[in-house]
């Protein structure tokens, strides 16, 4: 499942925009870098895209609705279902509930993508339809590494889950980065040794470490694997002695999580298959945050690489950083003199 296009109207400082997230030829986009100041609405849009999906299409609460607006806000969005349902020829159009997709179809085409809506918020409670969420305010505590029953816990994916874009109280990622490190390896070597049963353990394994080696590369550190007396992660420097995850610098941290939570969401989504072939989305708010735009700018080069069926939907202020990709890769959001917010894409969105 990967984004086309999301239209909101009246929702936050938006009137009634259309945000394009596919290449020249309807294909969804990769990557795709929104950049613009504070206040521009950057959140506003991942949150909107994060409530309306197969799964859970909610009015989210965290949504104002514009002072302007003539009518009561929505969002709608249209997805590509690829591996979710590959014999379907057409995008699924999910809307924001209560609320007719103004705008877009009559009455009788409406009454029926409601009901289609309907059907594939069921099927998605089965699995599959991958989306991860990442709040701009990222932190890391001290936590030990606590494993419990796996099927509960870093193997369950939950589509109705919310995303928590505004709540930091909520954005500790240390213990699902270590549980997500932690069980991709020890499931592996437990598969070497006939604990797999059919499971296909190893590829999680196999894709855990090249996406986290991955999106290190633009640093000096490197992933070696699970400490065997503690079972904590450990990283190198160098010739340095080993390091945990807590002796990281914060912006490694931030990479490392980027890569263990992808993949963990792809396998859990799709149990058995290979997570760096698997396809889903992931939202990144403020993706430099804590680091310099040009490492960020390298890692999403790299874990696109490393996950391609992967689309990457991240914010910025920084135009360094939107600078780096092409300019049909950038959606840049600035205000306008009457003080609403215009879309400027293409070459335009690179013009400061």
């Amino acid at each position: 499942m990967r984004l086309l296009q999301a239209r909101l109207s009246g929702v936050g400082p938006f009137r009634d925009e259309v945000f394009p997230f596919h290449d020249g030829s309807g294909a969804p986009s990769a990557v795709t870098v929104i950049v613009g100041s504070g206040g521009v609405g950057k959140t506003t849009l991942l949150s909107a895209i994060a409530s309306t999906r197969p799964g859970h299409a909610v009015v989210a609460s965290g949504l104002a609705s514009s002072a302007e607006a003539d009518a009561a806000p929505f969002a709608v969005c249209d997805w590509t279902l690829g591996a979710d349902d590959p014999e379907r020829p057409h995008p699924l159009r999910i809307a924001t509930p209560t609320t007719l997709a103004r705008g877009f179809d009559d009455d009788a085409v409406e009454v029926l993508r409601r009901r289609e809506q309907a059907h594939f918020d069921k099927r998605a409670r089965d699995g599959g339809f991958a989306l991860l969420s990442f709040p701009a305010t990222r932190w890391f505590s001290r936590t030990p590494l606590h494993l419990q029953a796996p099927a509960r816990s870093v193997g369950r994916y939950d589509v109705r889950s919310a995303a928590n874009f505004d709540d930091a109280t909520r954005s500790d990622l240390t213990r699902d980065i270590k549980q997500a490190l932690a069980y991709a390896d020890i499931a592996a070597a437990l598969a070497q040794g006939g604990g797999d049963r059919g499971r296909g353990l190893a590829l999680l394994g196999t894709a855990m470490r090249r996406s986290v080696s991955a999106a290190l590369a633009a640093t000096e550190f490197g992933y070696l694997g699970l400490d065997a007396q503690s079972l904590e992660p450990m990283f190198s420097f160098g010739t340095a002695r080993a390091r945990r995850f807590e002796a990281l610098p914060t912006a490694c941290r931030h990479l490392v999580g980027f890569a263990a939570l992808s993949v963990r969401t792809l396998w859990a989504a799709y149990p058995g298959a290979d997570p760096t072939l698997s396809e889903g989305t992931v939202l990144i708010d403020e993706v430099d945050a804590g680091l310099e735009a040009s490492v960020a700018g390298a890692a999403l080069s790299a874990l696109s690489a490393a996950l391609p069926n992967v689309q990457w939907i991240v914010t910025t202020s920084s135009s360094v950083l939107a600078s780096a990709r092409g300019a049909s890769d950038v959606i840049a959001l600035r205000r306008a003199a009457d003080d609403s917010v215009e879309l400027h894409m293409g070459s335009s969105a690179l013009t400061h």
